[in-house]
């Protein structure tokens, strides 16, 4: 299902995010500006079961300002922040529309109008230990889980934007909120469904966090083969399907087919930057 702004609701739905800020700065060569964060405040904890309007960590990158304001267009800063899953464009009159802008498809992204602004200045990288789709064909749709097989994270597409409420007043913060890039599927991950977040391999998160690269057509493909030869499709429990549902054992896998590894055909090229 596709919203008229470029929102595509089908996929990607659903992942997990289980490290916290620290060991994802290191993992992203990133400085963590995330604060003193706490679930109770509702800010990102461990999480299997990261679901649309959650807060989620984003890696950044932008120019530093100094203390009048002005960029320094010689550095750039990498850091983790918290964002609002479910984009919300600068120019909404209300931060609900979120609710369907979690997702944006990689061949429209850069002609809808929520997103083309985003897609040129705005992206970012949003940590996974991986993500869930639901099988087609079967009744009831069984839940898979796609990981990396070596407990790597996955470094899934991003565009994000800051929203400040023309109705707020005095200290008010912005809204900083997110959606994810999804890409056509491949290999095997092609038969639980048609769509699949678009990940970006560690060789292109330095030309996709760029601040100063606009065209980013040539990023905006399939992951690579070597990249999803890592990834495990892992059959798992229906308790993922409630997204009140939380904990290590919505990632376990339940009895069911082994493993399915993504192994590349002879002779197909792999994507590079």
């Amino acid at each position: 299902m596709q919203d008229v702004n470029g929102g595509d609701r089908s996929v990607c739905g659903r992942y997990a995010s289980i490290k916290d800020p620290g060991a994802l700065a290191v993992e992203f060569d990133a400085v963590d500006a995330t604060g003193t964060y706490s679930s109770e405040a509702g800010y990102p904890a461990a999480d299997y079961n990261v679901a649309p309007m959650k807060s989620v960590f984003g890696v950044v990158q932008r120019h530093p300002r100094d203390a009048d304001g002005n960029r320094d267009m010689d550095r750039t800063e990498r850091t983790i922040r918290v964002m609002r899953w479910g984009l919300v464009p600068k120019w909404a009159k209300d931060p609900a529309i979120g609710n369907r802008m979690i997702n944006a498809r990689a061949e429209t992204v850069t002609s809808k109008p929520a997103f083309r602004g985003p897609i040129k200045h705005s992206r970012c990288l949003l940590p996974a230990d991986g993500w869930y789709e639901w099988q087609r064909g079967t009744t009831p749709k069984q839940p898979y889980f796609m990981t990396p097989g070596d407990g790597s994270s996955l470094a899934l597409a991003g565009i994000w934007t800051t929203w400040w409420d023309p109705r707020a007043e005095g200290d008010a913060q912005p809204l900083v909120s997110c959606a994810v890039l999804t890409t056509e599927a491949v290999g095997p991950l092609a038969e639980v469904h048609e769509r699949m977040p678009m990940v970006v391999p560690d060789s292109a998160w330095r030309h996709w966090l760029d601040p100063d690269l606009q065209d980013v057509s040539a990023l905006l493909g399939p992951p690579p083969g070597e990249l999803l030869g890592r990834i495990e499709l892992r059959p798992v429990s229906r308790a993922v399907n409630n997204v009140r549902n939380n904990g290590a054992g919505l990632v376990e896998r339940v009895a069911g087919d082994e493993p399915v590894p993504w192994e590349r055909e002879p002779g197909e090229p792999s994507a590079e930057v």
